[in-house]
């Protein structure tokens, strides 16, 4: 999702543009920044049926969901209130970022950094991008983190390669947005910068997150009714 229009808008939307939903493009993009080949990789989940989700490669280290915000009315209201009656809190245990407003559509890489800060970090490439990513910001607050992280041209860089490697045309002003689900200390959190931390849903496992995080993103699915503009990936770990 985009950040609230502002004089900014028009250069932070050049330096973060939007990136395609496809399991190639975030495999290249985080494959680029460190995340070894053998380590993990983003695959689609093509139903929400439990006999399709039974399907995807496991173990599921991370689930991805990408949806069209939700207009603002009274029966659909703003996203940050949604995510305030949804126990809405900060975390030592979970990294999270906040999208600050000049970081434009840059909910998927924030997305990604999510799923890898939160489930791989360990596995990373020695002085890759984002190991020294993540060991510079991981005493900072989320909105450090975004300040860095919204400087950082080496990952600004990928982000744009990886936004064109997509076989969509997208324009600036995409209506669609990007959250992550993990599992920690057999918490369900949900991850989306947009919110001002974690979202607690309830415990869960390894083994149950994919049908865990799918139980959250049916009932997003239904307060966006007449869209169908709804995709899912997951990041597994690679079968060795």
């Amino acid at each position: 999702m985009a950040a609230p229009p502002s004089t900014a808008s028009a250069c932070s939307g050049e330096r973060w543009p939007p990136l395609e939903s496809s399991p190639d493009v975030f495999n290249q993009f985080m494959w680029s920044l460190g995340v070894p080949q053998g380590e993990a990789e983003v695959h689609d989940v093509y139903g929400l049926d439990y006999d399709v989700l039974a399907m995807v490669p496991q173990p599921v280290l991370a689930v991805i969901f990408c949806f069209p915000d939700p207009p603002e009315s009274s029966s659909h209201p703003p996203q940050e209130v949604l995510a305030t009656e949804r126990k809405q809190e900060t975390s030592d245990d979970v990294y999270f970022i906040k999208q600050i407003e000049s970081l434009g559509n840059a909910c998927g890489t924030i997305a990604l950094l999510h799923a890898v800060g939160n489930a791989c970090s360990e596995s990373l490439l020695d002085n890759s991008c984002l190991d020294l990513f993540f060991k510079s910001t991981a005493s900072m607050d989320p909105y450090e983190r975004a300040r860095v992280f919204e400087k950082d041209d080496d990952i600004a860089r990928a982000h744009s390669l990886a936004a064109s490697a997509g076989d969509t045309e997208l324009p600036d002003d995409v209506e669609e947005h990007y959250i992550c689900f993990v599992a920690l200390n057999g918490t369900l959190h949900e991850l989306d910068g947009m919110n001002g931390g974690p979202i607690k849903h309830g415990s869960t496992s390894p083994e149950s997150l994919l049908q865990d995080a799918v139980h959250i993103i049916k009932d997003i699915m239904h307060k966006i009714p007449n869209s169908m503009n709804f995709n899912v990936m997951v990041l597994s770990r690679t079968p060795k």
